[in-house]
């Protein structure tokens, strides 16, 4: 059933990325992250990490600004992320005392960057 804007009472949104390797780009997070494809379109791909919806559209040119945040429950599920992560990691998992988190970062194959973290503060609740 589709809603109207009035009516919908959860809102969601996806960032896309334009892509020159679209392949190598979404089984990347697929296997490494353990994103989940969504949705196939005729040039782009929907993933889809525990509500996180992002995609990627093959174009002439990729998108490599911005960071791709993966939030975790707990500093176990941003360590078994480095792992999984093998040699695209950057920088090591590491407390960031501003933030108040625990996070590594990683390249993804076009250059992106990718990150994992936990908040450390108890009473942060994102969801």
């Amino acid at each position: 059933m589709k809603w109207s804007a009035r009516e919908r009472t959860d809102v969601t949104g996806i960032v896309f990325h334009a892509t020159e390797r679209r392949d190598a780009v979404v089984e990347f997070y697929r296997d490494r992250l353990t994103a989940t494809v969504r949705l196939e379109q005729p040039d782009c791909t929907i993933l889809e990490f525990d509500g996180f919806l992002f995609g990627f559209c093959e174009r002439a040119e990729a998108d490599d600004c911005g960071i791709l945040t993966f939030v975790y429950p707990d500093r176990d599920g941003v360590d078994a992320a480095r792992d999984r992560l093998g040699d695209a990691v950057v920088e090591e998992p590491r407390e960031n005392e501003t933030y108040d988190i625990y996070q590594c970062f990683a390249r993804d194959p076009e250059g992106r960057t990718v990150e994992c973290q936990a908040f450390l503060d108890d009473a942060v609740d994102i969801e």
